[in-house]
């Protein structure tokens, strides 16, 4: 990825992004639209007419609050339709087909009006990664890297918009908007990955570090109005953040709200591995956020809970078998 994958909508000076914070109590209308179009004009990615827009919400499994709200995500296409964009929503989710999730959740509604729907982030290409020097297991790794079967819908279009909700993680301590990446591999295979490059914390991160490398530019809209926090992605418990948090860059907007939650850069797995690799957007590349509307002292965000301990996988073959069979029982579910 190179310095254009960061089109700001307004100059921040040299080697800083614009970062959008902004304060939104709840997800009544009209205020919620409002406030999501006034992040993305504030430092959301300069859209043309014709650009190819994959919005990529977290439809992990049809719990509610595991997902991205489905009236942020609508906020957000209808952002992009009105700037010219050619918009296609898409997620390949943990548990069951994107279509059902997008249905019970009532993102299917929210699109409705905007003739949009949800499709799977299907039709896999092998793609090899490049893990950086420093990763922990480089020595391990003389090909770079592992392969991973990512979505052709991702890889073909001109501009991801990664659209997460703010969660803790079990794995992962919390995942924002590089980690909603992970969904562009394609089906069954993220459970694989999970078991299989998940028995090395490190290794998965720089993993995740070298996917969203290989994808388009990622730019995010986090939804932090009801973030998720005490464990995750899927079980934890509801945090009143509110807030809507936008920037061309999806690893500023990472950083920024690890200051929201008081933690440093690299006190995830995830964001160590960014830094280790030196990604555009973060603070050891020399990026800085210039935060255009609030910053993060101002929003309170002490109570949120992060897991205690993290819960690795471990390649347990009898695990991943029954991961498997949760999934496909999922997937063929109506």
């Amino acid at each position: 990825m190179t310095d254009a994958s960061f089109p700001a909508s307004r100059p921040a000076g040299p080697r800083a992004l614009p970062v959008a914070l902004l304060a939104c109590p709840d997800y009544a209308a009209p205020r919620l639209r409002q406030t999501v179009f006034q992040a993305l004009e504030a430092a959301g990615p300069r859209v043309g007419a014709g650009l190819r827009v994959l919005v990529k919400p977290n439809l992990i499994t049809a719990q509610p609050l595991a997902c991205s709200d489905p009236e942020v995500t609508a906020a957000v296409c209808a952002w992009l339709l009105e700037q010219g964009a050619n918009v296609e929503v898409a997620d390949s989710p943990g548990f069951g087909r994107a279509e059902a999730v997008a249905r019970k959740i009532g993102l299917e509604e929210a699109l409705r009006p905007l003739k949009l729907r949800v499709r799977a982030l299907d039709r896999p290409v092998p793609v090899r990664l490049h893990l950086p020097a420093s990763s922990p297991a480089s020595s391990a790794s003389p090909e770079g890297g592992p392969r991973f079967m990512i979505s052709r819908r991702a890889l073909e279009c001109d501009l991801i918009l990664s659209v997460p909700r703010v969660k803790a993680h079990s794995q992962m301590l919390l995942t924002l908007a590089v980690k909603n990446c992970f969904g562009c591999v394609s089906g069954l295979r993220k459970a694989l990955i999970h078991t299989r490059e998940g028995r090395d914390p490190g290794y998965f991160a720089d993993c995740l570090a070298a996917l969203w490398a290989a994808l388009p530019p990622v730019a995010a809209l986090a939804d932090g109005v009801r973030a998720m926090h005490v464990t995750g992605p899927s079980r934890g418990k509801p945090f009143a953040l509110g807030l809507i948090g936008a920037s061309p860059s999806a690893v500023a907007l990472d950083e920024a709200l690890c200051a929201v939650l008081g933690l440093a850069p690299d006190a995830t797995p995830l964001g160590a591995a960014l830094e280790r690799r030196k990604a555009e957007g973060c603070g050891a590349a020399g990026w800085r956020a210039a935060y255009v509307l609030q910053r993060p002292e101002d929003f309170n965000a002490r109570d949120f809970e992060l897991p205690r301990e993290l819960a690795h996988t471990s390649f347990h073959p009898a695990r991943f078998v029954k991961s498997c069979v949760r999934r496909l029982w999922a997937a063929c579910k109506p």
